[in-house]
């Protein structure tokens, strides 16, 4: 779509205002929106003013003026507005130099697609990532210098199966006792899913504004665990489409009086919530990680890619895991993958070769440590950047290993690398292992030591610092 096309859509759809979106450093949507009386074809090529000091992670005050420039392939007609109201995805430039913003986490992606390219390993590269996110009935929290506290339910939450609901006019409950059991989400047919028409109704939502959807489920978790996976596309197209993914899932969920996290563990001692992240690279129309009669058919490139995946691990948790919540998930015992090994079928490996079929257009490597509190142009910028450093260094993998990683005895477990516990590890590995990253100029010093710097201050320090309401029944009576 050209920015010709977009002001016939505007004309033709009856557009009433013009919505310009971009994404802060952590991840967020951010927007403000004009009327279509004052956007023209100009906005396209000249860029429209923001305040960039007032965005997470963007400019300082002195230099706060910044440019979004409108990607015309982007646009969408918003399915919530009440007005008719047109999206556009934009680019952040500098208005002084004209030049693209180096702290854009769309630009990063961008010249990521591009380095692949210049690499003549491929040029394409697909990204499949399969979000988890629980759909709730009600969150509070708060926090403050004498108390600190989180509560969260859930229609469907098994914590509730005793609880009396809906009592008639003469007091009587009618609790209808079909309550998810902890861990026991997946597949069960509706009532006990009780969530099935909701989770159509944003599959459809996603595939009317672009986002092709393969298939929704419920999730292991009790409490409205929910799994809605998109199909592949290319790095920065998946990053938009992951950003309206969130949208939409939010959206339709307050629609129905509902709300939605995509926190990476808000149930204790249920599972949580990932998002593995398939990834494959093309040259042309063919599969560059495809080799017959192989282990899991993989090519030796395919195996490199997986060996750079697995070396910088520590580091790329920083972006692909971002938040202290990432690392309650990252246990044992709750499927998640911390054993840094691959597996043609282990789902307890950081990273598996998915069996379902062994066709070449199909074949592809799944990294399950991931999860969805992550910034997607970056986590999959840093996953390729990672997995082309393993090509070009000819990284072996250690493994496969396609043993049950949990019941291997101590002497086996010893010999197997683990992900670091906690996001201050996860941020002293990026410290000391971003050579890979800075390639191509792809992520910039400056970006990484930005990235750090406000982890560490607004979040690991910001934790760190407060006590946790645990603490009080472990502590207290000392």
């Amino acid at each position: 779509m050209t920015p010709k096309d977009v002001m016939a859509l505007i004309k033709e759809k009856g557009i009433r205002a013009v919505d310009l979106r971009f994404v802060d450093l952590p991840g967020l949507w951010q927007h403000f929106t004009m009327s279509t009386k004052e956007f023209d074809e100009d906005a396209f090529a000249e860029g429209l003013g923001f305040d960039g000091s007032s965005i997470r992670g963007f400019q300082e005050i002195q230099e706060s003026d910044m440019l979004l420039v409108p990607d015309a392939f982007t646009a969408f007609v918003d399915p919530f507005s009440a007005a008719p109201t047109l999206v556009l995805i934009c680019n952040v430039k500098d208005p002084v130099t004209g030049e693209s913003y180096s702290r854009d986490p769309r630009y990063i992606a961008k010249k990521a697609e591009t380095y692949l390219k210049s690499t003549g390993i491929g040029d394409t590269a697909y990204f499949g990532p399969e979000p988890e996110f629980f759909i709730l009935d009600d969150v509070r929290f708060g926090q403050s210098y004498n108390h600190g506290f989180y509560y969260l339910d859930s229609q469907e939450g098994f914590w509730n199966a005793g609880r009396v609901e809906n009592p008639d006019a003469a007091g009587a409950s009618h609790n209808l006792g079909y309550k998810t059991r902890y861990k026991e989400g997946y597949f069960p047919v509706p009532p006990m899913d009780s969530l099935q028409d909701i989770r159509t109704e944003m599959m459809l939502t996603l595939e009317s504004i672009g986002v092709n959807v393969e298939v929704h489920h419920h999730e292991v978790g009790t409490g409205g665990q929910a799994e809605i996976d998109m199909r592949f596309d290319t790095l920065v197209k998946m990053g938009d489409n992951f950003l309206k993914y969130k949208y939409v899932i939010k959206n339709i969920a307050r629609r129905h009086g509902k709300t939605v996290t995509f926190m990476p563990k808000p149930i204790f001692q249920d599972n949580g919530s990932g998002m593995h992240v398939h990834q494959s690279i093309w040259m042309g129309k063919k599969n560059v990680f495809f080799e017959a009669g192989t282990y899991a058919d993989l090519s030796k490139t395919a195996l490199y890619y997986i060996g750079g995946l697995l070396k910088h691990a520590p580091a790329l948790l920083a972006f692909c895991n971002p938040t202290t919540n990432s690392y309650r998930r990252l246990v044992p015992g709750y499927e998640a993958p911390i054993n840094l090994i691959y597996s043609q079928r282990n789902r307890s490996a950081a990273v598996r070769i998915p069996a379902y079929s062994r066709s070449e257009k199909s074949k592809r490597i799944e990294c399950r440590f991931p999860d969805p509190s992550c910034n997607g142009y970056l986590a999959f910028s840093a996953l390729l950047m990672a997995g082309l450093d393993g090509i070009q260094n000819k990284l072996t993998p250690p493994g496969p290993l396609d043993k049950d990683l949990y019941d291997l005895p101590p002497e086996e477990m010893t010999k197997i690398e683990s992900a670091p516990g906690s996001l201050a590890e996860v941020l002293d590995a990026l410290e000391q292992d971003h050579e890979f990253l800075l390639k191509g100029d792809v992520f910039t010093r400056d970006v990484i030591e930005n990235w750090i710097s406000y982890k560490r201050e607004n979040e690991v320090d910001a934790i760190r610092l407060r006590p946790h309401p645990w603490e009080f029944a472990l502590y207290f009576d000392v």
